[in-house]
């Protein structure tokens, strides 16, 4: 399956990245719906699927959701209880019928498979100090021995939380998978974030098999997601999931769990999935748009047999406690003029005490809520006449403001120059660029004076116009641009996500265009920016190298020296700052290679908001020129494509620099992202209780008795004309509840005073953060209460103190 497939068919959710560039599919008829996508169950309508969008046979269509049939014979289908069986309609029972016989093929072929010696290295990590544990080296027999079956020469105290190997470092393998070649072997455990995503893809088959046996309903699919899993799926007309299915469905998983029903793996053509899943339209649509024509691999459960790329764990009795969380509706694809499904949501554990610890997570993030911080403090809000982009109120433009100041000032000590572009550009600059053949579907298109037009869902086009407008000197490079400017993406209506993705954002972003001998300095130079911004949040990070996928653009040559680069300068800021960084083999950009940077919050939480990517491709595209200052410079004449993968090649070859001129590098580059992504972030990573220099609430004075209301407006006044957030209460209100109602809006500094404080011209000052200042303190004189306040903003200080 070549990677671009593969990323539209995965079950994992992809998580948003604010990046200039990305390759996507078409959202609106390759995309699963996404979490975000639940509704109100109130709003479930009938099943169906407009002929334009469905292709399928109409007998297959037409199957009954609700009737039960009685079985025609015994599937086999290993330490499965009858009664589970027995109660499946005949077109699952057609389904399971179809996979044993292929099953048992499959296996006859296996063992007639030669069985040559391979060798097997496996990696068995750090020890509990943090050291490399020695790897080990084992004779193995291709088509037969399996990661899992090495388990048994591994400590224990390994082998015991083991979910799925790693192959190579590059591929996710089932334990009881046989081994086809040579290769080096990791175990991934359940703490690590793949191990957590295929045992939750695991317990997803668990609920699907559950909810098969519960409605007889037609699956879509159910994916891992970052608390868990859920599973979408067409129950009869008329009916929707309740809260009293809920314990239901639960024993149906408990009693799957105590079978150890295996997971079993097999490779299916397409006419045979076509025959197996032709009774599910949602299925029939997976396989017609999104596998290759190869066909793909399905796996079975117990009476579950499902379409699904895995891997999985080894058998369901490795989940020890399951939960379901809640339920809603959805839309197929996302599309809300598809069918309404229903979606249930579980979490799993292999202990019951990681179950205790996730209720108590699930506790402190919904208090930690973006959506329901912004809303108790008025810093947002949405509505239906603009979906998908956020009214941000004062308190909110403050905090995006506080940001924005906080980059621009680096912005000058690191030589960017900050740049606006239109907001519209003629489809022509997106085809020229490349986007308009990957990402037109999630663009806002419309036509003026007969002329198409798009708005900007990135600024690298704008900015390459900008660098090619006039002649430009190597004297010049690295020459850095910055664009705050407003970008619209067409997302789906079902991926809309509080501020956490959008239609209408703005980010950091900024561009650099350079010479080659300029990329690790450049980069280097990022990672210290990037450092710099993260350790004001206290944020550490995790840098992550992409390199070049199945389909690329460009020549191999070209991604080896830019890979190169990216790795020296990782191994360089590394070596100075500590840590370690990984490799995400053929996960990059179609442009160019990428660094990827995840960030954990005060949950521990990972979220990417930042993002380095090289890019060979546009200034090419674009024809972008420098003059060197040499002499002259022999042009490459070579157009010759023989030997080049078919995808690499353009149909028109841009021309080729003449004599003393060089086409630059492009780096995009974004250090928040999106900051309508960052304040969700940052918004729950508080809690709500801002660092004094982004605080919209900084400070409130509050009066004693009305007799001091003037020197209130006084001081209120004087923090004001020093640029500070200050408000005053002067209402009817008794002073405990004026203290009280400003404890909760969540002011940093709440000024008390009275008839000695305006006599002395001081104010008595109460912290946020220290409980001891509570009560009637020390006086402090405003003068130097004022002063205290701006070299704390200044020094943009995490500590709330003076």
């Amino acid at each position: 399956m070549d990677a671009q497939r593969k990323a539209s068919f995965s079950t994992a959710v992809e998580s948003s990245t604010d990046l200039p560039i990305r390759q996507k599919v078409n959202t609106q008829s390759a995309q699963l719906s996404s979490e975000s996508g639940a509704k109100s169950p109130r709003s479930s309508r009938s099943s169906h699927v407009k002929s334009s969008s469905i292709s399928a046979s109409e007998k297959a269509l037409k199957e009954p959701l609700a009737k039960k049939e009685p079985v025609a014979k015994h599937v086999h289908t290993p330490a499965i209880s009858m009664q589970s069986v027995e109660a499946l309609p005949d077109f699952i029972i057609r389904r399971n019928q179809l996979f044993e016989e292929l099953k048992q093929k499959n296996d006859a072929e296996m063992r007639e498979k030669p069985r040559p010696e391979i060798d097997v290295v496996i990696d068995l990590g750090l020890d509990q100090h943090g050291m490399p544990r020695p790897p080990m080296s084992l004779a193995a027999k291709a088509w037969e021995s399996t990661p899992g079956s090495f388990l048994r020469h591994v400590d224990k105290s390994v082998s015991a939380d083991v979910v799925v190997a790693k192959v190579n470092g590059k591929e996710l393998w089932d334990l009881d998978r046989p081994l086809e070649y040579s290769c080096r072997i990791s175990y991934l455990p359940f703490t690590s974030a793949e191990g957590r995503n295929v045992f939750w893809h695991s317990s997803a088959h668990v609920l699907g098999e559950a909810a098969e046996c519960q409605y007889n309903c037609l699956l879509s699919h159910g994916p891992p997601v970052e608390q868990g899993f859920f599973y979408d799926m067409a129950i009869a007309e008329g009916q929707v999931v309740k809260e009293t299915d809920w314990a239901p469905l639960e024993g149906k998983a408990s009693k799957f769990f105590k079978e150890k029903q295996p997971f079993d793996r097999l490779h299916v053509s397409i006419a045979d999935l076509k025959q197996m899943f032709g009774y599910s339209k949602y299925k029939m649509y997976y396989i017609e748009n999104l596998l290759p024509p190869e066909g793909s691999t399905v796996y079975r459960c117990g009476t579950l047999v499902d379409l699904c790329l895995g891997p999985h764990i080894q058998n369901t009795g490795k989940i020890k406690t399951f939960q379901i969380m809640k339920n809603s509706s959805c839309y197929f694809r996302g599309d809300k003029d598809d069918d309404s499904l229903q979606r249930i949501y579980g979490v799993a554990f292999p202990d019951k005490k990681s179950m205790a610890e996730h209720k108590k997570f699930l506790e402190e993030a919904a208090k930690r809520d973006h959506r329901k911080i912004g809303t108790d403090q008025e810093l947002f809000f949405f509505d239906e006449q603009s979906p998908g982009s956020a009214f941000l109120l004062p308190h909110g433009t403050i905090i995006i403001n506080a940001l924005q100041k906080m980059i621009r000032s680096e912005y000058q000590k690191r030589g960017y120059q900050e740049v606006q572009t239109p907001n519209m550009f003629d489809v022509e600059l997106w085809k020229k660029s490349g986007h308009w053949k990957h990402y037109q579907d999630d663009m806002f298109s419309l036509e003026v004076e007969k002329r198409k037009f798009a708005l900007k869902p990135m600024n690298c086009p704008g900015h390459c116009v900008m660098f090619g407008h006039r002649e430009r000197s190597y004297r010049e490079l690295p020459l850095r641009l910055a664009d705050f400017g407003v970008l619209h993406r067409n997302e789906a209506s079902g991926a809309l996500n509080g501020l956490t993705r959008v239609r209408r954002f703005q980010q950091d972003d900024a561009h650099i265009f350079c010479t080659q001998d300029q990329i690790i300095e450049e980069i280097e130079g990022l990672f210290d920016f990037l450092k710099y911004v993260y350790d004001i949040f206290d944020f550490k990070f995790k840098l992550k190298l992409s390199t070049r996928p199945e389909k690329y653009m460009g020549e191999i040559e070209t991604w080896d020296i830019a890979e190169a680069k990216l790795t020296e300068a990782l191994n360089n800021f590394t070596r100075r700052e500590g840590g370690q960084w990984e490799i995400n083999e053929g996960d990059g950009a179609f442009y160019g290679p990428k660094i990827d940077i995840t960030t954990s919050d005060a949950l521990k939480r990972e979220h990417q908001c930042a993002t380095i990517q090289l890019d060979f491709q546009l200034p090419q595209n674009f024809e972008l020129e420098f003059m060197t200052g040499e002499a002259t410079v022999k042009a490459d004449t070579d157009t010759s494509t023989e030997g080049k993968p078919e995808d690499t090649v353009s149909a028109t070859r841009p021309k080729i620099p003449g004599p003393g001129r060089a086409r630059p590098v492009m780096i995009h580059r974004a250090i928040v992202g999106s900051f309508e992504r960052f304040l969700a972030v940052i918004t729950e990573h508080f809690a709500g209780k801002w660092p004094f220099w982004l605080s919209p609430r900084q400070v409130l004075v509050i009066p004693v008795m009305p007799a001091v209301n003037d020197y209130v407006e006084e001081v209120q006044k004087l923090l004001r004309a020093q640029k500070l957030h200050a408000d005053i209460d002067i209402s009817g209100n008794t002073m405990p509840k004026k203290i009280l109602r400003g404890q909760h809006q969540q002011y940093n500094f709440i000024f008390v005073v009275g008839a000695q404080e305006k006599d002395s011209r001081s104010v008595n000052i109460r912290n946020r953060d220290d409980r001891q200042t509570q009560a009637k303190g020390e006086l402090v004189p405003l003068a130097e209460a004022l002063q205290k306040l701006k070299t704390l903003r200044k020094e943009r200080r995490l500590v709330n103190a003076l």
